[in-house]
């Protein structure tokens, strides 16, 4: 779209989509990124891919399709093949006078439209849509989210008989092309796979019972129960994806680790693969490593706006120690790396211990923590130290020598980010002094910890107004008052949630900034309890209270809330 990408901003500018000043961050990130200035708006946050593609259309005089309204026939379906959909990312959507419409997500990609033409030997038109919805529509049209493609897989394998051993040995790269003639294996591990991006999944479990093998993916913070194959295929599904993975396809007593590099689309993934024993055998769980998952800026996060400007200032500072805290999943490493991103300018030297490094980030220097070679945290900063940087982030303090190894490195003029495992804010003090870090040093080194959890948004393309009952209302701590000026949403499910009615996640947060009555009490060896009082009479706000302040605006709803917070004392 470079040609006339101006028009269709200067018609989101003129529409009061987009500020002035929201295209010039735009048309900067898509400059440093290498993207479309159309995907560094939806990326931003400015404007929704509808938005987007809705000004497209107009500058270019097309139809603009929203595809959750739209019923398309089966026998125009039927004049496009599916590898041909697939390939191109385009849907058939009419067929008049010999000339077949087609919904595409670029107008300028005239050598599609131009292969179009000659594969299908008609006249094509155009329509627009927005890609992901494209991809939606193809996978039910033509049955790959309603189990087809899984069951014909399946029952190919039931049909013929594999050779296994020749089947590992010619599939060594997880890029390879997988075509009708693949093998079936490996036409089903693709088809696991390209099915989990395709529903945005962030895991994949393969689950061996005595029965049967259960496969389900984390959607949202969410797991769903897919196909389930025989129990005989669990041994050529396990081959397969360990080959992949380089891993040893002979063990399988022993917990093993591998990675795989894959393209899926136009996407380069990465997957981080754990191989785990278990009572029927050996259980594999997949993390799907988006790169663009992590390249968010810290407004984008979700903090509120005081919050926002309290975080904005405390990563600039030049020295102490800034901890983000919650449960497996939460979001901790999105936030962290979002406040790298924001820090990464040539001026600064950046390094990070991880274990393991999951996410490379172009400009910062990343260390592998290496347990059996004795690289563990403690020893990684040690040796960061002697490189002079300026910016600091530890993947976890896990023990004491860690994290006073962080305060030393905090106190000798360098900002440090790290993580802990605990349920809320002031409970990261007194973790710390738990761990045998002196009370002293946890109140003169630490500014600032977060606490965040993830909850599910609810969906843009279905959300209506609704409101609570008046005893959900009442258990939730919301008076009539503040229910009179809330705006209450719920999804109402569509083909654009996967009629979940929600699509994508945000963070709740609880930002308590070490004040000097905090550090006082911290001194002091006071309880959390004590600590979270004095925070809260500072004017911090919990996680329950930021959530229930995100269902008021109709981000998120109460069930999600409730699920990853719970109401206290102090919320009353």
């Amino acid at each position: 779209m470079a040609t006339t990408m101006g028009d269709f901003t200067e018609i989101l500018v003129r529409q009061g989509v987009i500020s002035n000043n929201q295209l010039a961050e735009a048309q900067q990130m898509a400059r440093a990124s290498g993207i479309k200035i159309g995907d560094a708006l939806v990326r931003l946050g400015y404007a929704s891919s509808e938005e987007v593609m809705r000004a497209i259309a107009q500058q270019f005089g097309y139809d603009y399709v929203d595809l959750s309204e739209v019923a398309i026939p089966p026998s125009v379906i039927e004049l496009v093949p599916e590898s041909v959909a697939r390939e191109n990312a385009i849907l058939p959507m009419d067929e008049r006078d010999g000339a077949l419409k087609v919904i595409v997500s670029d107008p300028e990609d005239f050598e599609t439209l131009d292969k179009l033409r000659f594969i299908l030997n008609r006249q094509v038109e155009v329509a627009l849509a927005p890609r992901e919805s494209i991809v939606d529509a193809i996978n039910r049209h033509y049955g790959l989210t309603e189990g087809e493609s899984a069951d014909s897989m399946l029952q190919e394998f039931t049909d013929t008989a594999i050779d296994f051993t020749e089947t590992e040995e010619t599939a060594t790269s997880a890029d390879e092309a997988v075509d009708e003639n693949s093998a079936p294996v490996v036409r089903l591990v693709h088809l696991i796979i390209s099915e989990a991006v395709q529903l945005r999944a962030s895991d994949i479990h393969i689950e061996p019972f005595e029965d049967r093998v259960r496969i389900r993916y984390r959607i949202d913070g969410v797991l769903q129960e897919r196909d389930s194959p025989p129990r005989r295929l669990l041994g050529a599904i396990l081959s397969r994806i360990k080959i992949l993975s380089r891993i040893d396809i002979a063990e399988r007593r022993r917990p093993q680790d591998g990675r795989i590099k894959a393209t899926i689309g136009d996407k380069e993934l990465d997957f981080r693969v754990s191989v785990l024993p278990s009572s029927h055998g050996q259980t594999v769980v997949m993390r799907v490593l988006d790169k663009d998952s992590i390249r968010v800026g810290v407004r984008q996060l979700g903090l509120s706006e005081t919050d926002f400007r309290s975080f904005q200032n405390l990563i600039r500072r030049p020295n102490g120690i800034i901890l983000v805290t919650g449960p497996t999943g939460s979001g901790k490493t999105t936030t962290l790396y979002a406040a790298l991103n924001d820090l990464n300018r040539p001026d600064r030297k950046i390094i990070t211990a991880e274990d393991p490094v999951e996410y490379y980030l172009p400009g910062i220097n990343q260390v592998e923590v290496k347990h059996s070679i004795g690289l563990d945290f403690a020893r990684i900063i040690r040796s960061m130290l002697r490189q002079a940087p300026n910016v600091i982030l530890v993947g976890e303090m896990r023990d004491s020598e860690t994290a006073e190894m962080g305060i030393q490195a905090s106190l000798t003029g360098h900002l440090v980010f790290s993580t802990l495992h605990t349920n809320d804010a002031p409970g990261a003090v007194t973790r710390m002094v738990d761990m045998g870090v002196p009370a002293y040093l946890v109140a003169s080194s630490v500014v600032a910890i977060l606490a965040q959890r993830l909850v599910r948004v609810i969906c843009p393309k279905c959300k209506q107004p609704f409101r609570p009952s008046e005893a959900a209302l009442e258990s939730a701590g919301i008076t009539p008052e503040m229910a009179a000026t809330a705006t209450f949403m719920k999804g109402k499910g569509c083909s654009n949630c996967s009629k979940s009615g929600y699509r994508g996640r945000l963070g709740i947060f609880e930002l308590m900034l070490m004040s000097s009555k905090i550090r006082e009490l911290t001194y002091q060896g006071a309880s959390t309890q004590e600590i979270r009082k004095s925070a809260i009479g500072q004017g911090m706000h919990t996680l329950y209270q930021d959530g229930i302040n995100k269902v008021m605006r109709g981000i998120t709803t109460l069930d999600e809330v409730f699920r990853v917070a719970k109401r206290t004392d102090s919320d009353m």
